[in-house]
């Protein structure tokens, strides 16, 4: 299956139904009377989140979603029916942005969570409503409320714990391949990853994170090279930075600048998460110029870099421990926040049960 992570549609409500003009006739009955019935409500669009979908590859081949429209009233007071609701299902992760002003209408953070993108029209009164005593016999009725439309773009943010970033041929997708059942494509050329991979790393039983493999990043990403830029806002929502260096290239601690600022030029946000720097392919080198390497990555970035080799199984554990700590320490936050908001809403509900038992 593709991974598609932003696509472009257009959404549109139904019409509300027409009102009738209708009048009472039966034999033996004199002055009947107006009976036309109102028109149906116009069917809503609204998006879903969902932890079934990965991708918003639906959208690639439909663009356009309409609802239907409302069923005109009709004689003998009948009511039309209202027209049928569209549910978009989304992956969770997923921010609806108008197309016109790039506002971000709704972000899909939990499953199940819906929300209403576009309302349907009302339906039209019928001339049964407009009687009265100076009319008796209203030839009048409304025509159905239009319903709304809008050009959306939905993009997907992965929801994972911690985010691999680095240049290309880094050992990204070796290093996920090796800790995860994952199997990203990987050879001895850059650009090996053409879009996000997610992986599970398994710790132990309740220690496991969801790690993501980004394509590899350039200089001058921020300004549109490359592929990674894209791909940036899939590390946007993670607990922290996998930052992988290779330790065999001719300038390391050059490389790890040229990504660094490439995080900060973004701007949005990954520069301040916590970053874990991670030497790679060390293997390939001797002591003496492992050591070198090391001090000059260690003096650029100010923190003592992991060694490791993702083809010979060396030094890994230490790396994803400290990964998880950062994990386990955003998911603590997330859970006391759910707790808060648990305990206003307890609060919440009891106040109104009082309210209700409550007699003057």
């Amino acid at each position: 299956m593709k991974f598609l992570d932003q696509a472009k549609i257009f959404v549109k409500s139904g019409n509300g139904g027409a009102g009738s003009v209708s009048f009472r006739r039966e034999k033996y009955v004199a002055f009947g009377g107006p009976n036309g019935g109102d028109g149906g409500k116009g069917g809503d669009v609204w998006v879903e989140a969902t932890r079934d979908l990965n991708t918003l590859i639906d959208y690639r081949y439909q663009q356009h979603f309409k609802a239907e429209t409302g069923i005109h009233g009709m004689g003998r007071d009948r009511t039309g029916a209202a027209g049928e609701d569209i549910v978009l299902k989304v992956p969770v992760g997923t921010q609806v942005i108008d197309a016109d002003t790039d506002e971000i209408l709704v972000d899909l953070t939990e499953e199940d969570q819906r929300v209403l993108l576009a309302k349907g029209g009302n339906g039209g009164w019928g001339n049964a409503r407009f009687k009265s005593s100076t009319n008796q016999a209203p030839r009048k009725a409304n025509p159905g409320e239009e319903g709304e439309e809008r050009w959306v773009w939905l993009r997907l943010k992965l929801l994972a714990d911690a985010g691999l970033v680095g240049l290309p041929n880094a050992g990204k997708s070796t290093f996920l391949s090796t800790v995860t059942a994952a199997s990203p494509k990987t050879a001895d050329y850059p650009f090996t990853t053409l879009h996000p991979h997610l992986g599970v790393v398994n710790l132990g039983a309740a220690e496991r994170f969801v790690l993501a493999d980004l394509p590899g990043l350039i200089e001058g990403a921020s300004e549109g090279a490359g592929l990674g830029h894209r791909f940036l806002g899939h590390v946007e929502r993670c607990a922290a930075v996998l930052h992988l260096v290779d330790a065999s290239a001719e300038e390391p601690a050059e490389n790890y600048r040229i990504i660094r600022n490439e995080l900060v030029e973004y701007d949005g946000g990954i520069e301040n998460k916590p970053e874990i720097v991670v030497l790679t392919k060390c293997d390939s080198l001797g002591e003496e110029t492992l050591s070198d390497v090391k001090e000059s990555v260690e003096a650029e970035c100010g923190q003592t870099p992991f060694l490791i080799s993702s083809v010979a199984n060396q030094g890994l554990k230490p790396v994803l421990f400290a990964v998880y700590e950062h994990v386990q320490k955003r998911r603590q936050k997330e859970e006391a926040k759910r707790e808060e908001k648990r305990i206003a809403q307890a609060i919440k509900d009891g106040e109104m049960e009082e309210q209700k038992g409550w007699s003057p």
